[in-house]
């Protein structure tokens, strides 16, 4: 199932989202490789080091449902959101269009970045928007434009589905305050394991607020992690999979996007996400080297 509205896949890799792609390819690269260890380290420890950029963490709107007993066939229910993570829209002349995935803010060092599945951005021509907390047609925390894409080469040439991760280089408001100073930001997790308790947060194209589910991040296969929830149809590709949540903040740790095999899943009873390993942190550690 394709979870999220039909895009252009007429081209690779790096958008410019004011208008038709444009710029130098962000592809990872060979050389990149050898530091890959090192970034994964320095992954585990951004939310810390992030803390001080947060001005406005501590009055963010958190709204997070308290972790519901296990059931066995579970489903997630819509809520008012949380401040870091929020809906992606198409825009025209200023004015926002139809939501059609969701991402989330990720601490980095400038606090522009967001996080999406690859499969939502690829290819698409057009500007984007970046709407935190959406709900119910409000805007809390204001409307951010997506300036630059970030996917893997793996994804650009193959649509691997081990790769299908996306981070958004975001503009900062008028007076220069970047997203992460407004809405406080998830950590970014490489290398966990299988078998993390995780809450899943999406967007339906077809619900003005965002579905919330608690559940365990199972081990589908040696990449990839399965979450079972009921209520995640298209649109929310791209929702994080949040370990050790903050029930003041929202915030927590994003181990997987919704994404990878079958784009997500085929059905809204079974989600998938790809394993955050090495690739993942160089393309983080990337879009931050892009300033």
């Amino acid at each position: 199932m394709r979870r999220c509205a039909d895009a252009d896949n007429s081209g690779p890799g790096v958008s410019d989202g004011r208008g038709p792609r444009g710029g130098p390819v962000a592809r990872v690269s060979a050389a990149l490789c050898a530091v890959g260890g090192v970034v994964a380290l320095l992954l585990l420890s951004a939310g810390s080091a992030g803390s001080a950029n947060r001005v406005h963490a501590a009055s963010a709107q958190s709204g997070v449902p308290v972790a519901q007993a296990a059931a066995a066939s579970p489903t997630g229910r819509l809520f008012d959101g949380v401040a870091a993570v929020g809906a992606l829209f198409n825009e025209t002349n200023g004015k926002l269009g139809s939501h059609f995935c969701t991402a989330s803010v990720v601490h980095s060092a400038a606090g522009d970045l967001a996080l999406t599945a690859a499969h939502c951005v690829y290819g698409r021509s057009g500007t984007m928007a970046f709407v935190p907390d959406y709900s119910e047609g409000k805007t809390p925390y204001g409307v951010w434009q997506v300036t630059r894409v970030y996917t893997d080469s793996a994804w650009d040439s193959a649509q691997d589905p081990d790769h299908d991760v996306a981070f958004l280089k975001l503009a900062d408001a008028a007076d220069g305050v970047p997203i992460e100073n407004v809405t406080g930001a998830e950590t970014l997790g490489s290398g966990l394991p299988p078998g993390e308790l995780v809450q899943v947060i999406g967007y339906p194209d077809d619900a003005d607020q965002p579905v919330w589910c608690a559940g365990t991040a199972k081990g589908f296969s040696a990449t990839q992690l399965e979450f079972d929830c009921g209520g995640y149809p298209d649109g929310t590709s791209g929702g994080p999979f949040l370990a050790d949540v903050n029930a003041a903040t929202g915030q927590g740790t994003v181990i997987g996007v919704i994404g990878g095999y079958q784009q997500g899943g085929d059905t809204p009873q079974v989600s998938y996400a790809a394993s955050f390993g090495t690739a993942v942190a160089i393309l983080y550690a990337q879009a931050q080297a892009a300033g």
